[in-house]
């Protein structure tokens, strides 16, 4: 299975998009702080995805899914962060959760999906 092709891979690269988009905004003092912080957390949800899917057993593919699924608990709690902190509107925060919302039932039909092979 080529990891590239998959859904979940291929949609938490555009949460990846949206995120580096809208973090643009925050203020300069944040630079090292919450944006490098939500940046690294979404980057690693379709790295852990390739990693997990490249890896010899489904047990160590599991792990990895795991990993992804806590990186975007990650970029949620970031998100509602980035809220409270005034970095971005609340309808900024409800289209973005959406997509969270999105990459999570992917992800979660994934792990599904391997734990039943």
């Amino acid at each position: 299975m080529n990891y590239t092709e998959l859904d979940v891979w291929i949609c938490s690269r555009k949460l990846v998009r949206l995120i580096y988009k809208l973090t643009k905004s925050y203020p300069q003092e944040e630079l090292y702080g919450l944006i490098n912080q939500i940046r690294r957390s979404a980057v690693s949800i379709p790295s852990n995805i390739a990693e997990g899917v490249g890896r010899q057993s489904n047990k160590e593919t599991i792990h990895f899914l795991f990993m992804a699924k806590g990186s975007l608990n990650e970029v949620e709690t970031q998100l509602y962060l980035s809220f409270d902190l005034g970095y971005i509107s609340e309808q900024e925060l409800k289209d973005i959760l959406g997509k969270v919302i999105s990459n999570k039932k992917l992800l979660y039909g994934f792990i599904n999906y391997y734990k039943k092979l």
